[in-house]
């Protein structure tokens, strides 16, 4: 038997949550009870915010990335999302990552507002290297943990998401998000999948629109307008991805 088979015959027993936005993450933090860590894992200076605690027969960390320090916004973005997806795998040794967040979604696709989706597979759409196999390493294709019970017993829609790290969408991306195959375009998805594959921790991905990136009104404008709304729909479907994943193991989900 493999070293990581053993484990993967015990019940989850510890979740790393890597969530982007802090009005993304308080509804859970309080509906799970979580404490912020007063005593970092991570290296000081650092603006990343741990909470924890115990939730039925799980520990759950939810990971934010804090405030910029000079700029006083939210650290979205794949830089960040990598740095604390790395941060938490090494300093948790988590069963499981989550990545929860809200992102825009395609109406061409099927994408409504407020739509919940749980992702198939990751990919980026700003790394464009035109080179053989270097094109596909931009790509960076990931596939997210299969959980075909999950997904039946909650109804899930599922989908492909493509990750970026700007919230508008030239045309080059446009172009990279169709061949993607992707329903929703996020800023954090496919980093958070590429580091869980290097240290072969599964990942899974729920993700709720809050714009329609092929609609009629600006982004920025529809996503601020959504965000409350949309973040307690989210925040509803990942509690309730959580309370399925309770007391089963990897091969049940």
């Amino acid at each position: 038997m493999a070293p990581g088979d053993e484990k993967s015959q015990e019940a989850i027993s510890s979740i790393v949550i890597i969530i982007a936005m802090q009005a993304e993450a308080m509804p859970l933090v309080n509906k799970f009870d979580l404490k912020e860590d007063q005593n970092s894992v991570f290296p000081e200076g650092v603006p990343w915010v741990r909470y924890h605690g115990t939730y039925k027969d799980l520990h759950i960390n939810i990971i934010w990335p804090g405030k910029d320090s000079t700029l006083g916004v939210d650290s979205v973005g794949t830089v960040s999302a990598s740095l604390v997806t790395y941060a938490s795998i090494q300093a948790l040794k988590p069963d499981l990552i989550i990545n929860a967040g809200t992102a825009g979604g395609f109406k061409a696709k099927g994408a409504s507002i407020g739509d919940i989706f749980l992702v198939s597979d990751v990919a980026f759409h700003d790394r464009r290297i035109p080179i053989p196999v270097f094109d596909l390493y931009g790509v960076g294709l990931r596939h997210a943990l299969s959980t075909p019970n999950l997904l039946k017993e909650l109804n899930l829609k599922v989908c492909k998401l493509s990750t970026g790290d700007s919230l508008d969408m030239s045309p080059q991306d446009e172009a990279t998000i169709i061949a993607n195959d992707a329903t929703v375009k996020d800023m954090e998805g496919a980093a958070v999948g590429y580091v869980a594959d290097l240290w072969k921790v599964p990942a899974i991905f729920v993700k709720a629109v809050t714009d329609i990136v092929d609609g009629e009104k600006p982004t920025a404008e529809e996503l601020m307008q959504n965000l409350a709304a949309v973040t307690a729909a989210l925040d509803t479907a990942v509690t309730q991805v959580v309370d399925f994943i309770n007391g089963k193991r990897l091969s049940e989900l």
